[in-house]
């Protein structure tokens, strides 16, 4: 026990991590010094900038008279330095059709708030591939069904996440490529079919493909076999 014999004129708060705060080196953020960059890491209390760079896709669908504009904005994390990154930050969807205002609404917010958490927000894109329209789905040109609005918006997604290197091109090796490209040939000169999809960059009479809902399949080897992703019924 101490005791105090003398008028208390004044106090300070005892702080215990100031020690260890000065001990710390401060890296600072430079580009071409000698110093370490501080890397900046994507998390839900990063401050929005004034400034943000985004990319904006048109969504025209045969189930809606007017379009619909997606705009996702990124940050670029740890700007001029070897750790620089750009991240999705925000998305907003525009549209003149107030049908789906309300849903439109929770999902930009759900999804922005789902970047800004940070980490690998991949997986939304295949949460939002998966819905499905209990109406019924829609053709696009060239030969991809879209089994909703919501799946198309995870294929803007998709692209938007590769376009920022966030995913990587999905993508055929050389030896699939060359033997659907030698089957395709082999296809096309025997047969001669007429269909829906005469426009398609497929054969014609080419089939709906359930991976990828392409209208890619078509019978190779006795086996069906999807063009566009390589999907087979025999493994």
């Amino acid at each position: 026990m101490i005791k105090i014999d003398k008028k208390i004129v004044g106090y300070a708060v005892a702080q215990p991590d100031t020690e260890e705060k000065e001990a710390r080196p401060d890296f600072k953020r430079e580009s071409g010094g000698g110093d370490r960059a501080e890397v900046i890491r994507m998390h839900e209390k990063l401050e929005r900038p004034e400034m943000l760079v985004g990319s904006t896709y048109k969504v025209k669908t045969p189930v809606s008279d007017h379009a619909m504009y997606v705009t996702i904005n990124d940050i670029i994390l740890n700007q001029g330095t070897e750790h620089e990154k750009r991240r999705p930050f925000e998305i907003f969807i525009n549209s003149k059709n107030l049908d789906h205002y309300q849903w439109i609404v929770a999902l930009t917010r759900i999804i922005s708030a789902v970047f800004r958490k940070g980490g690998d927000v991949a997986f939304l894109v295949d949460e939002l591939k998966a819905v499905f329209d209990p109406r019924g789905g829609y053709w696009q040109s060239g030969g991809r069904f879209m089994p909703s609005i919501i799946a198309e918006l995870g294929y803007i997604v998709e692209k938007h996440l590769i376009s920022i290197g966030m995913m990587s091109q999905p993508d055929l090796d050389d030896e699939q490529k060359k033997l659907i490209a030698e089957k395709r040939a082999e296809y096309e000169e025997g047969h001669k079919q007429q269909d829906a999809f005469s426009e398609s960059e497929y054969p014609e009479g080419a089939q709906l493909c359930t991976k990828c809902n392409t209208a890619a399949v078509i019978m190779m080897d006795g086996c069906m076999t999807c063009l566009s992703c390589g999907d087979s019924k025999c493994g």
